[in-house]
């Protein structure tokens, strides 16, 4: 098993490429890798790029969209970047909603799950059942039917002692790790409040309900404009302020908070959409101490990325200037080299695969999705949730049945004091 140190050494110390002759030599570096891409949008196609680099003999031998068009554009823009190591087949690219089996049922060793998160616990699922290594996007579920869904499914993976590295890129980003180390061994001393903003541009518009093509299915439609259903995207604070999320929890050593209220709300119009365009949501932990994250996706106002961990000795600050740093008793500023924390992943991820070790971020990365969900919830209701609740939620938002041509009424925009808790 490899486990946070291990993790942490490798991305401080720059360890050797997996092209290193003697190492590849130990790991049977002859053996093929085949990969496998489910979901070829731009983040699956950038997930792909990155595992071929990670490995020199990974080699992308299958693809899988409900778009073929998606998996045109991916394969060139990989052939650029990647060359002989696509080897993808017209007979090995796979369309429409059930690709994803047909493409874990074929031989390959790693599959990649990029496809927006309301699909992501059932391939999931499928991709462990089957025996696959796999890298998953986050988040990794919208809805707690979902998150639990998924635990099983860690479990199972643990049991069957296969890889599953999640999509929570700043776990592996090697300056961020040394922030992390720093306020866990006390150089800011006890942590009082953390703040964290996510304050960004939309990330793909809805566009105007005259513009859907005559004859397009409600699924069809809402799958081509996924960032805007909260059944396929768990709205903006779930799919993108995440991030902000996960660091959170990474600060309280992935313990859950005991509750949190939340405000959030529509301000610009959403043309069909069913999801908020701002969220604050102030969780708060047993020990009484308390963490905002705040979130905006508004064209024309303030941008902002940061985190202000405060403690009883000083300040860890995350994303304003150019290095991440600690003011007070024990002032620092990064000063290395910085990683770029995408690629480690699968770095990593290959190199245990090599080596026949397991890495498995099932548990935090369950908890952190639960975070952000647990926050949405707050919000919609307008209620206080706490963890408890949060976990043993009822409310599925995704659909049953999944049907290309089918009919899926989008619930309306949740309203705080009416919307229910369920």
């Amino acid at each position: 098993m490899i486990h946070q140190n291990d993790r942490r050494e490798f991305l401080k110390s720059g360890a050797l490429t997996l092209g290193a002759p003697a190492l590849l030599s130990a790991m049977q570096a002859n053996k093929i890798i085949k990969v496998g891409l489910v979901g070829c949008g731009g983040r699956g196609t950038g997930a792909a790029s990155q595992a071929l680099k990670a490995d020199d003999f990974a080699n992308l031998t299958v693809m899988a969209d409900v778009f073929q068009e998606r998996i045109d554009e991916s394969i060139q823009q990989l052939q650029r970047r990647a060359g002989e190591k696509v080897k993808v087949e017209s007979a090995n690219m796979f369309v429409g909603l059930d690709a994803y089996r047909k493409l874990i049922d074929s031989d390959i060793d790693v599959v990649i799950l990029a496809t927006p998160p309301g699909f992501r616990p059932e391939q999931l699922r499928y991709a462990i059942e089957k025996g696959k290594h796999v890298f998953c996007e986050k988040p990794m579920a919208v809805d707690a039917p979902g998150v639990r869904h998924v635990m099983e499914t860690v479990k199972m993976a643990r049991e069957k002692k296969l890889n599953l590295v999640a999509g929570f890129c700043w776990r592996y980003s090697n300056y961020i790790v040394d922030v992390f180390d720093r306020v866990h061994k006390g150089d800011i001393g006890d942590i009082v409040n953390y703040y964290a903003t996510y304050y960004t541009n939309p990330v793909k518009p809805m566009p105007p309900a005259d513009t859907r093509p005559a004859g397009m299915s409600d699924i069809e439609w809402q799958i081509r404009n996924w960032y805007n259903f909260t059944w396929t995207c768990g709205d903006s604070l779930v799919e993108q302020a995440i991030h902000s999320v996960d660091k959170v929890a990474w600060a309280f050593k992935d313990a859950p908070p005991a509750s949190c209220v939340a405000v959030g709300g529509r301000q610009i119009p959403a043309n069909g959409g069913n999801i908020f365009d701002h969220f604050e949501v102030n969780y708060v932990w047993p020990n009484g101490v308390r963490a905002i994250v705040a979130s905006r996706q508004m064209e024309g106002c303030y941008n902002e990325n940061a985190d202000y961990i405060m403690g009883t000795k000083g300040q860890a600050i995350i994303g304003k200037g150019p290095n991440p740093r600690i003011a007070g008793e024990n002032a620092w500023t990064y000063s290395g080299q910085k990683y770029d924390m995408y690629q480690r992943e699968h770095d990593l991820l290959f190199q245990a695969i090599r080596k026949g070790e397991v890495m498995n971020d099932g548990d935090r990365m369950c908890s952190s999705t639960l975070m952000g969900i647990m926050g949405r919830m707050a919000a919609y209701t307008g209620q206080q949730i706490t963890w408890e609740q949060a976990m043993n939620s009822q409310e599925r938002l995704v659909p049953e049945r999944i049907e290309w041509n089918g009919k899926w009424e989008v619930p309306p925009l949740a309203q705080p004091g009416r919307t229910r808790f369920v």
